[in-house]
């Protein structure tokens, strides 16, 4: 039973998910190529797909902790795929602004923030602890595959019939993963007769994450990941198109190399965990990342696009490495009753970093150009090891020893 649910789950995902790649192809190029956006009209659009986790991002786990998992997910579903749906009748119109699309890509950034939630929490009452790693490697691949095939056949589906017309295909998407969601059993939720404040809520998740030295530390290294993929979520079609000249097929397959990488650390994540543990894991894949991020923005031409697709697959493995297996730590070592405010703290602090990044990406690039601003984030991604490496993680194999280390402490304590 756990496992047909399991995959029920997984394939409104994967759904979604494909959708999603199509989508985050064709409304760039709709701003970009129909609209004629500025470089920072598309940091705006970029940064709008992500800005409600800096406004909603805290009480997002607190909404997911005191209503149904499953009608929070069928809720954004449908509001996602209304919000994409608007924009082809709008342009057929004559009537679509660049600002139509921000305001598309903040009703979905608002959805997305409560259905990831609730999603990441919905897993562990799905699956045993001990297989939370490989049920995340598997989604994580599912998300990886759809970014691999989704940019192309967006490319295609864009230079077929016009980037308007391919959002309905995302729209679609959406409406097939609220059926799914819908067949899903509810789940069960505390009622604890009266909640405490929200405030109070928030406030006892924040204090547990950021007072924690491993989720702390770990939290740090997903919000300078994060300000670099906000940076180049903005400037990757703007730098493909605009520099390197690459058609709108072109510009599918090479964003598609993302896929590649993200698939290729899914399925490296377990196999390296298990051979150098959790914490080293993270450590020996932190220079992986830098090399990846500063190798994309390098080149012209030809040469110019393989290094985009080779940096671009290096660094996204690296990234799946990480997300994979900090968020399964998160999942195991959280208390229940924490769980949606742990994960809505780190996701706010983290994933608020990604219109961050796409705001100040927008705004350098306007002066210096997409290929220097990509430079400077390369910059920048060195931060993220670093962020582990001063931090006791550098001392463990796995980040589960130092919750063990505790719980013996607590068991035995030091006599004065």
């Amino acid at each position: 039973m756990r496992t047909s649910v399991f995959w029920r789950w997984w394939s409104a995902g994967a759904i979604s998910s494909v959708g999603s790649a199509v989508g985050g192809v064709a409304l760039p190029l709709t701003a970009l190529t129909l609209l004629h956006a500025s470089a920072f009209e598309m940091g705006l659009v970029a940064a709008a797909g992500y800005l409600a986790w800096i406004v909603i991002g805290l009480p997002a786990g607190v909404i997911v902790q005191r209503l149904p998992l499953r009608g929070l997910q069928v809720g954004a579903d449908l509001a996602r795929a209304i919000a994409i749906a608007s924009v082809p009748p709008t342009w057929w119109w004559g009537h679509l602004t660049v600002a139509h699309l921000v305001g598309v890509a903040l009703v979905i950034s608002f959805a997305n923030v409560v259905f990831d939630v609730a999603n990441s929490t919905f897993l562990p009452s799905l699956v045993p602890a001990e297989e939370l790693a490989a049920r995340n490697s598997v989604s994580s691949a599912m998300h990886a595959g759809s970014d691999l095939g989704g940019p192309a056949v967006g490319g295609v589906l864009v230079q077929l019939l016009g980037p308007v017309a391919t959002l309905l295909v995302d729209a679609a998407s959406y409406l097939a993963s609220a059926v799914l969601m819908r067949s899903l059993p509810r789940a069960a939720r505390p009622n604890p007769g009266q909640w405490p404040s929200m405030r109070e809520m928030i406030g006892e998740g924040w204090n547990f994450v950021v007072r924690h030295p491993i989720m702390g530390p770990c939290m740090g290294t997903a919000t300078v990941v994060n300000f670099i993929c906000g940076a180049q979520a903005a400037l990757y079609p703007l730098y493909l198109v605009r520099t390197l000249d690459a058609p709108a097929w072109a510009v599918g397959l090479l964003l598609g190399a993302e896929g590649i990488g993200s698939l290729f650390g899914a399925a490296l994540t377990v196999r390296l965990t298990r051979r150098f543990g959790t914490a080293r894991s993270l450590i020996v894949i932190g220079p992986f990342l830098v090399a990846g991020a500063a190798l994309i923005p390098l080149g012209n031409g030809l040469a110019g696009c393989l290094a985009f697709a080779f940096g671009n697959i290096v660094f996204a493995g690296a990234v799946m490495v990480l997300s994979i297996t900090t968020r399964t730590y998160r999942q195991v070592a959280s208390p229940p009753e924490l769980l949606s405010r742990v994960m809505a703290t780190v996701r706010f602090v983290s994933w608020g970093a990604i219109p961050v990044g796409g705001l100040v990406a927008g705004g350098l690039a306007q002066v210096l150009g997409p290929r220097s601003t990509l430079l400077i984030f390369a910059a920048v991604s060195v931060g993220a090891p670093l962020a582990t490496l001063f931090s006791p993680v550098r001392r463990l194999r796995d980040l589960l020893d130092w919750d063990a280390s505790m719980k013996d402490a607590v068991r035995s304590p030091t006599l004065a």
